[in-house]
């Protein structure tokens, strides 16, 4: 990339996209540009490749998605499906035709099968069955990745792929019908502890073991990937540390200051047992991460107290 190269970037609002922006910006990329979903809906084919006529971008960092936990996942699969393959087909079939130079597709860990080997490598990719829980958004991000896989060996269009780990910290979802694992512990801690409530209902039994990297390190890692990596395999991106649910529940309690107790649903899914990414390849490129997860909590909390007001909090 270039400094003054036009760069799109796809769902430029979200927790992944508002992290690009400003890591970008944070190094000298100032012709970036944005829509929000009511100015360009993503499934529209004919509205995206206006866009694309219209504005001609460099450089494209495909981070819109239709996102959600296992509730939300669980509930409406068809949907999760269908609009994440639109939103796909449509960017990267625009971006093809109008000879984007770059572009960089943003997946997620859970493409992996449930009992994938651990930590996960990249290879791991189509050797068994998915979690159940969120097989539709995989399966589509599975197929985004894949088509731009496909876009390079048929046509030489230099898109990548990158599979962040579960992401934390600001513009993160905080809509309890909606959100991940992290974010809903913020919001329900903080609420028990405003409301002086003597405990806190989580989900399951605590014990799957999570990897968890602060966005901002996410979106330093995509630059730096944009900037060095031309493979076709795509990369994972996290930090190679895991620890159990009920251990990070632990960790959210102390750093929001809730005093009571924590009542752990056993009627309700717990999902993968298991989902650390190897992230040898990542490293072999050249990056790490810097945040540690205990700063990168107090940063994600101080955020949501913050931003509380303005936070996606849902109904």
């Amino acid at each position: 990339m270039k400094k003054t190269d036009k760069i799109y970037v796809a769902g430029h609002r979200g927790l992944v996209g508002s992290a690009i922006v400003r890591s970008m910006q944070n190094q000298g990329y100032d012709n970036i540009i944005g829509r929000t979903h009511r100015e360009l809906d993503l499934t529209d084919q004919a509205a995206v490749r206006s866009f694309f006529d219209t504005e001609r971008p460099d450089v494209v960092v495909l981070a819109a998605a239709r996102v959600g936990g296992i509730g939300a996942n669980n509930s409406a699969p068809a949907d999760f499906a269908y609009e994440n393959l639109q939103i796909q087909c449509n960017v990267i079939k625009c971006s093809h035709d109008y000879q984007v130079k770059k572009l960089l597709f943003l997946g997620s860990t859970c493409i992996y099968p449930r009992m994938a080997p651990q930590p996960i490598p990249e290879d791991a990719l189509l050797t068994g069955p998915l979690e159940e829980t969120n097989e539709a958004y995989a399966i589509a991000k599975i197929a985004g990745m894949e088509m731009c896989k496909f876009y390079k060996r048929q046509y030489g269009d230099d898109f990548i792929s990158c599979m962040p780990t579960n992401l934390y910290g600001p513009y993160d979802n905080y809509d309890l019908e909606g959100s991940h694992v992290m974010p809903a512990m913020i919001r329900k801690f903080h609420e028990a502890k405003i409301s002086g409530a003597p405990s806190v209902e989580l989900w399951g039994t605590g014990a799957p073991l999570r990897e968890f990297l602060y966005v901002d390190d996410m979106a330093d890692a995509c630059v730096y990937l944009l900037e060095h990596y031309e493979g076709e395999q795509h990369v994972n991106i996290g930090t190679g540390k895991e620890l159990t649910i009920r251990s990070l529940a632990e960790l959210v309690k102390e750093t929001v200051g809730f005093e009571g107790e924590i009542v752990w649903n056993h009627d309700m899914p717990d999902g993968t047992p298991r989902k650390l990414t190897d992230v040898t390849k990542l490293h072999s490129i050249g990056w790490r991460h810097k945040v540690e997860l205990e700063e990168g909590v107090k940063l994600a909390y101080d955020w949501f107290r913050e931003h509380a007001d303005s936070a996606r909090m849902g109904g």
